[in-house]
């Protein structure tokens, strides 16, 4: 199956481009995806570990199984005061 994964602005920084495709196998989770862009893109790996994960703009645990065509949004959380 194929995902797009949009990286936020921390992480973008770091990959080659702020969006990309990647091939996954059925039954595939979130934490799949991170494993296999990590092993993909090793700059991206201190990143990830901190990075939430969205699909369809609502956040998700990393045990989560993926669909076809499912746009996962990484994001780095923030903080202020």
């Amino acid at each position: 199956m194929e995902v797009r994964i949009r990286l936020g602005s921390a992480i973008a920084r770091l990959a080659p481009a702020p969006s990309m495709s990647l091939e996954l196998p059925d039954g595939a989770t979130v934490a799949d995806l991170y494993e296999r862009l990590a092993d993909g893109h090793p700059e991206l790996a201190p990143a990830l570990r901190s990075a939430l994960p969205l699909v369809a703009g609502a956040h998700v645990e990393r045990h989560r199984e993926l669909a076809h065509g499912d746009e996962v949004a990484l994001l780095t959380p923030v903080a202020g005061g």
